[in-house]
């Protein structure tokens, strides 16, 4: 009955999802799950569907910006895809209520670390504090501390089993990992995200769909949007300041966690 207003939810929540970096799985589950009566893996499944056009549409829009560390994009999603896969089948033979609970409980710390760095980045005024508060400049940069990079790209195979489990994109814990480990700028962070999701939404959908768990019929209804949604939310981001931007993602992270 209120599936004609399906493409205006995925725009609403596309537009969110780019500037932050999160993808939309976050909103996508739990509207198919209380609003459609969609059972949890076919909601995540779906959610992870959807992502890829959001992702698709987010990645268009932030080329135009030449925001996107594609190099570092590539490693993330390489790293993320195995996970999404693990994760995609943890939800065929496991609950994902105790994965669950521990992913939030993490994502509450991630939160308020990202919180106490921010206060202390905006206090930092001289000397060594300025040069611990410094990120990297570009993606050259980045690749030239390695140990920094590798510990990143090793990271992000969980945001990888993060996406294939409970159906987010994975940006919830990319976004904090290459902010607070890899030390790129938050704007970039938010791009680059968006662009490395689109593989890890594929890995995880493809694997669903196999497991009967994505309903491409609400789906396309929901990436109409999206996909339009997240171009808006691409040049909309670089109107935010960093400092606004961080707090948008923060209230999505606890959004995320406390589902």
């Amino acid at each position: 009955m209120w599936d004609f207003i399906l493409p205006f939810f995925g725009f609403l929540i596309g537009i969110i999802a780019a500037m932050t970096g999160v993808g939309g799985g976050v909103f996508y589950v739990p509207l198919l799950t209380l609003v459609y009566g969609f059972v949890p893996a076919q909601a995540v499944g779906t959610s992870l569907f959807v992502i890829i056009f959001g992702a698709l549409g987010a990645t268009v829009g932030y080329t135009r910006q030449k925001r996107i560390f594609f190099k570092t994009g590539l490693l993330v999603a390489a790293a993320t895809i195995p996970g999404s896969v693990l994760g995609a089948f943890l939800t065929s033979v496991l609950s994902g209520a105790v994965l669950g609970l521990v992913f939030g409980v993490f994502l509450i710390i991630v939160a308020l670390r990202m919180v106490f760095v921010g206060v202390s980045f905006r206090r930092k005024k001289t000397g060594d504090e300025k040069r611990e508060a410094k990120v990297v400049g570009s993606e050259v940069e980045l690749f030239l501390d390695k140990r920094r990079l590798a510990v990143g790209v090793g990271l992000s195979f969980f945001g990888g089993l993060a996406s294939g489990l409970l159906g987010i994109g994975g940006g919830a814990l990319l976004v904090p990992i290459m902010a607070l480990v890899m030390l790129m700028p938050i704007h970039v962070v938010v791009a680059t995200s968006m662009f490395a999701m689109f593989g890890t939404a594929i890995s995880g959908a493809v694997q669903h769909y196999s497991l009967g768990n994505v309903d491409l019929g609400y789906g396309l209804l929901l990436a109409v949007g999206a996909f339009l949604g997240t171009q808006v939310g691409a040049w909309l981001c670089k109107k935010v300041s960093g400092e606004n931007l961080q707090r948008v993602l923060l209230f999505c992270l606890l959004s995320s966690a406390f589902r």
